[in-house]
């Protein structure tokens, strides 16, 4: 099948087809006379591994870890397992920092009369003119 049709069944688009492609973690394929790459069933499945392992936010680094092991019938589920506990934490600390900027922004909002005066402790606030109290 062409990349377009590939790029259909797997749910990616043909652009990322090709980057996957050029980073190694779709090997390469064959390719016609005329330099139309062909795709079969494995790489369209190695497609949907790596947008499913994007959808979880692995990066790009990591998901090519994950393919080599995925590809690897001899691997250690403890490998796997250790990417995945890694990326969880990771996780765990982006959100901790994201609830963190939202109750600074709740403060913030909070003291804000949002009224016809031009003095704001957000714009203050982002300025570093005005000391954080949570």
């Amino acid at each position: 099948m062409n990349i377009g049709e590939a790029a259909r069944l797997s749910g990616v688009s043909p652009k990322m087809v090709r980057h996957y492609e050029s980073l190694g973690l779709l090997p390469a394929v064959q390719r016609t006379e005329g330099g139309y790459r062909q795709y079969g069933d494995t790489e369209v499945h190695v497609l949907r591994f790596i947008k499913r392992a994007r959808e979880l936010g692995f990066s790009m680094a990591e998901i090519a870890e994950l393919v080599g092991l995925w590809r690897n019938r001899r691997r250690s589920s403890a490998n796997v397992r250790r990417i995945a506990q890694q990326h969880a934490d990771e996780l765990s600390h982006r959100i901790e920092a994201m609830r963190e900027m939202q109750r600074t922004l709740q403060h913030l909002i909070h003291c804000c009369h949002g009224d016809e005066r031009p003095d704001c402790p957000i714009l203050d606030d982002l300025a570093g003119q005005a000391p954080l109290r949570a």
